[in-house]
């Protein structure tokens, strides 16, 4: 098992030389709740601190329109065929047009269940006279979908609860875009003056600290890193929230191994990783973001599943939804298990993670 001694910290820009001291030399025993270093207060500031930003978070998704917009045009050609089947519609031909509506939706991972049931809504309007052109079937068609995302994923503002540090773990197998996504957020929160730690959890891939590392040097945050091959990751952590917690950061953010969620061990991992963040702040970690590929479309759910029955997702980043027309898989992933998506990522820039707006995604799939 590593030792508290395993652990380095690099700092851009770097730590006083007796903070580094201080690290290296903290033995590994807990420390003691009633020490001054480590004793927390919480003050009603820096509970208006995390709602203004998450209300400023939440602001920037409706300013920043035109990159969801961009982002999801491979769906919304998917589904343009909707427009088509819609412009000369009349009640004769009902059935034809909502079965071809039907198979728009499910090509674009809307998933049977929710396909079905959007059809068979419009199916009645339709037939009970609520619905009579064409314009009024798509907008029926584009309520639908807002509400449930609404109703089942309402919760898309960060969580960032009301004791500093804010805790946030981000999961996810391997290649969908975890670290990077950290990166983002980190640049993100950053720009709405948030203090951020970096923490690299991810001790398994050699590569993953040098990522995360030039993510801190781009963004001008800090990181805590592992000094050594054995060092556990919820040894990292910790170590990274007690810093956290000392130096009066805003926001940790925990990168870990990717991992399948069909390898059990390596699951159980992100058990001890959750609890040892907890017993540094209370509470923590706040939010457990699991990153999914957006080009996996419906094969996202059986992964989404297992992580949450493990740790318990608070909210979903999907990832690579610029390179996918599989963009449906965003309204099946809330309705299969009625967890909030906070982030999509539509693009390689820096500022391509954007914060998930319901009525926005909604009008960037069926323009």
């Amino acid at each position: 098992m590593a030792t508290l001694a395993h652990l380095s910290l690099l700092s851009k820009p770097s730590p006083p030389p007796q903070l580094n001291n201080l690290f290296s030399t903290i033995p590994r025993t807990r420390l003691n709740p009633q020490s001054k270093l480590t004793r927390f207060k919480c003050l009603a500031s820096q509970t208006g601190f995390f709602t203004k930003l998450g209300r400023l978070i939440k602001e920037k998704a409706k300013s920043d329109v035109e990159k969801i917009f961009s982002g999801f045009s491979k769906t919304r050609d998917n589904l343009a065929v909707i427009d088509e089947l819609l412009l000369y519609w009349n009640l004769s031909e009902t059935d034809r047009v909502l079965d071809e509506l039907e198979e728009a939706l499910l090509v674009s991972d809307f998933g049977p269940r929710i396909t079905i049931q959007i059809v068979e809504k419009l199916r009645e309007d339709i037939l009970a006279g609520k619905l009579k052109s064409g314009s009024e079937i798509k907008d029926a068609l584009k309520k639908s979908v807002l509400d449930l995302l609404e109703k089942k994923g309402n919760k898309t503002e960060l969580q960032l609860g009301f004791r500093k540090p804010a805790v946030v773990m981000i999961v996810g197998v391997n290649g969908g875009g975890k670290t990077t996504s950290l990166g983002k957020l980190a640049y993100r929160l950053k720009n709405e003056g948030a203090k951020i730690l970096m923490a690299a959890g991810d001790t398994f891939r050699a590569a993953a600290s040098d990522q995360l590392e030039i993510w801190a040097e781009r963004t001008g945050c800090e990181i805590v890193v592992a000094d050594g091959e054995k060092a556990k990751a919820s040894s990292v952590l910790s170590q990274a929230v007690k810093k956290g917690k000392e130096q009066e950061f805003d926001v940790v953010l925990c990168d870990t191994s990717g991992r399948l969620h069909t390898n059990y061990s390596l699951m159980e991992e992100l058990i001890a990783c959750k609890k040892a963040v907890g017993k540094i702040v209370r509470g923590a970690p706040n939010e457990i973001l699991l990153v999914l590929d957006g080009t996996t479309g419906l094969n996202m759910l059986p992964q989404a599943r297992e992580f949450n029955e493990v740790v318990g997702i608070t909210g979903f980043i999907l990832t690579k939804l610029d390179g996918s027309a599989r963009g449906g898989c965003v309204v099946s992933v809330v309705d299969e298990l009625g967890i909030p998506v906070k982030f999509v990522g539509v693009g390689e820039g820096v500022e391509d993670l954007q914060p998930f707006d319901a009525e926005a995604f909604v009008n960037a799939i069926f323009s």
